[in-house]
């Protein structure tokens, strides 16, 4: 599917299922959202390990997300809508960025450094924001989900989890990796384009970024609210 389509299915269409998830929270059974976190994250991190195309690894990712959605719906709702709304801007800036560039193979990515750097950075922190890895927003509802899950005495499922968020880290470190450092651009020039024409799409990208990359040190005052 392109990747506008697949954007609005990986962000908008996660709205209405889970506002659900939050309305019916108080009802919901604890050991069976455990199993259903824990598969999700566990199908999200294998099934984004051997592929090469960006769509079916956003995917993925989207699935073991959601695990981390689900788990925390029953102990503390409001952190399932801050991880949601994390999730949504993180993916949001991750396809503009490639759809801009129109990148949808591992590989290309490596050919972004011709085009432009910045876009290629941006790509960078995006998916280690995704994978969760500090000081990185993404960092921020993993770190409260465990907390969470801590404090209401499930150690073992904060342990599983966190196991498994390495995984989609490992896949994202791994794109990170053979586009950089394994593959040397094709274009014999060594000059870099450092921008886009621009136009609404590229004057959105560079906020999306701020907040998928750098809202780490609000987390005190998200904890207050939460």
């Amino acid at each position: 599917i392109p990747l506008s389509s697949g954007m609005i299915l990986l962000t908008w269409q996660k709205i209405a299922p889970t506002a659900l998830l939050y309305q019916i929270s108080p009802s919901l059974n604890m050991e069976i959202l455990i199993m259903l976190a824990i598969l999700s994250t566990l199908l999200g991190g294998w099934g984004g390990l051997n592929q090469t195309q960006m769509r079916k690894i956003l995917a993925y990712s989207s699935i073991a997300h959601m695990g981390w959605t689900v788990i925390i719906a029953l102990i503390n709702p409001n952190l399932t809508i801050l991880s949601l709304m994390i999730y949504i801007m993180t993916t949001l800036t991750l396809f503009m960025t490639l759809n801009l560039s129109s990148t949808t193979k591992i590989k290309s990515i490596s050919n972004l450094w011709n085009k432009s750097t910045p876009m290629t950075m941006i790509v960078f922190l995006t998916l280690l924001s995704l994978g969760g890895l500090p000081p990185l927003t993404g960092f921020m509802p993993k770190w409260l989900i465990l907390q969470e899950l801590i404090i209401n005495n499930n150690p073992t499922m904060a342990i599983i989890m966190a196991l498994s968020a390495l995984l989609n880290l490992f896949f994202y470190m791994r794109i990170i990796y053979v586009s950089s450092l394994t593959m040397f651009p094709t274009n014999n020039s060594l000059k870099h384009h450092w921008f886009f024409t621009q136009t609404k799409t590229t004057n959105i990208i560079p906020t999306l970024t701020t907040i998928s990359s750098m809202l780490l040190p609000l987390t005190p005052i998200l904890i207050i609210i939460t």
